[in-house]
């Protein structure tokens, strides 16, 4: 297909396509003579992913090329690619937050000792951004207690177990990479909006009772 073509078919300006092409987040087309260039299925399905990582999972060009170049790794074990996508994540989530309070770094710490989470976990990049989110809470006046972080993390790991439990019914490993890299990138937002219904319904269950 020509640009035009890709344009209509992935809802993407020409204009962007060939901005995309410059920054290096999709492969140039294939040149067939003077100026046609063609494009192919796998440039449509990059497109694709490009923009759900800037339009719903707000990641920076930089942060998507650095995804980009983990998927296109073959060889890459999937743990490896899955750390690029959260720690491009974690850039978006925390970037103009300040850093977490030693404080709260504990409280995370001794919330994953009590999960019986692995040791790994303490240097996981989530761990400085849900210690941000406990000082933001302190800072609000509203200091969580245990119970409340105890409540997350075991919904947390549900929602984790489901993540894994769909990119483990997938054979090729290069769609269990991108699963993974879709999951992480798109997963917090399918959260929030999961959230907010259900605080929605847990509010009117309450007014009833």
């Amino acid at each position: 297909m020509i640009i035009s073509e890709l344009a209509d078919r992935s809802g993407t300006a020409a204009a962007t396509i060939k901005f995309y092409v410059r920054e290096g987040l999709l492969p140039v087309g294939e040149r067939v003579g003077g100026n046609r260039t063609e494009y192919t299925d796998e440039h449509e399905h990059r497109l694709r992913l490009i923009r759900a990582m800037l339009e719903v999972g707000r990641l920076s060009i930089g942060s998507i090329r650095q995804v980009l170049d983990a998927l296109d790794r073959p060889d890459a074990p999937i743990a490896e690619t899955f750390e690029v996508a959260q720690r491009a994540l974690a850039r978006t989530t925390a970037s103009d937050t300040a850093e977490p309070s030693t404080r709260s770094l504990g409280r995370v710490d001794a919330l994953i000792d009590r999960a019986g989470w692995a040791p790994e976990c303490h240097d996981n990049v989530g761990r400085g951004i849900a210690a941000q989110a406990v000082d933001a809470f302190a800072n609000a006046g509203y200091e969580l207690p245990d119970s409340y972080l105890d409540a997350y993390a075991d919904a947390a790991r549900r929602v984790a177990t489901a993540d894994l439990i769909a990119v483990g019914e997938l054979a090729d490993p290069s769609d269990m990479a991108e699963l993974m890299v879709v999951g992480t990138v798109l997963g917090d937002t399918l959260s929030l909006g999961l959230r907010r219904i259900a605080q929605a319904q847990v509010t009117s269950e309450r007014r009833l009772s």
